[in-house]
């Protein structure tokens, strides 16, 4: 789930001993390094300059993309040291980038924006089912989820246009859990989640597929089978 938050990049701080906090709006994430751009005349960079590397932390909250009555779905803190790097490798490093998580930000390097390497120690990451620690070997060995880049449109597309399949699902939930409002909100190869926002607060809850999908088809009958509904379209064209 951290290497899928920091490739959605909902919104992030960079926070950097001796500096205020920096708004980061490009990140990606490398086995258990992760690479940001800051401005180049901004207190980060000055914080590091002339260093051997700065303690420093990265704060990532993945927000849901509907509208729900609370978006945060989950807080990624990544803990470590914080590097630049060399002014002649920003732009390849950019373009490797690129080439596996394209972003328009990355074309401001050495317009405005510098590339720092944020060398992960620990993470942490935080869901309303509680808070879970993560070793940077953990964090090197993990892959982003397959579906991250069409989960959003997904989302909607199931809110907007599938009251019938959330309700179909929505009957799987434990009874107690069905007195609120049910609103999709996490898909990914292992299943889909839901928060049910009730008089008395939300509560998160996920539905699992019985076997992990590595596909949208796969993905799509899952999704139907779950509901007991075999022949409804589930997912957008």
């Amino acid at each position: 789930m951290i290497q899928t938050a920091c490739r959605r990049g909902g919104s992030a701080i960079l926070a950097v001993e001796g500096a205020d906090t920096t708004p980061i709006d490009v990140i990606h994430l490398f086995e258990s390094q992760a690479f940001v751009l800051v401005p180049t005349d901004g207190e980060a960079m000055a914080a590091i300059c002339g260093t051997e590397g700065t303690p420093a932390m990265l704060e990532v909250t993945d927000w849901a993309p509907i509208d729900l009555r609370e978006r945060v779905r989950s807080v990624v803190w990544l803990n470590g040291t914080l590097h630049e790097v060399p002014r002649d490798l920003e732009r390849d490093l950019a373009i490797e980038i690129a080439g596996e998580h394209p972003d328009d930000g990355l074309l401001d390097i050495g317009h405005g924006a510098s590339m720092l390497r944020l060398q992960v120690d620990s993470a942490v990451l935080a869901s309303s089912s509680g808070a879970t620690s993560v070793s940077a070997a953990e964090l090197a060995d993990a892959q982003p989820d397959p579906f991250w880049e069409c989960e959003a449109g997904w989302l909607e597309h199931l809110d907007a246009d599938h009251a019938d399949l959330v309700g179909q699902l929505a009957r799987k939930l434990p009874t107690d859990l069905r007195q609120g409002r049910v609103r999709p909100l996490g898909l990914d190869r292992f299943g889909i989640r839901f928060r049910i926002e009730g008089l008395d607060g939300d509560s998160d809850v996920r539905l699992p597929f019985p076997r992990p999908v590595t596909d949208v088809f796969e993905l799509s009958r899952a999704l139907r089978n779950l509901a007991g509904c075999p022949f409804l379209n589930s997912m957008p064209d």
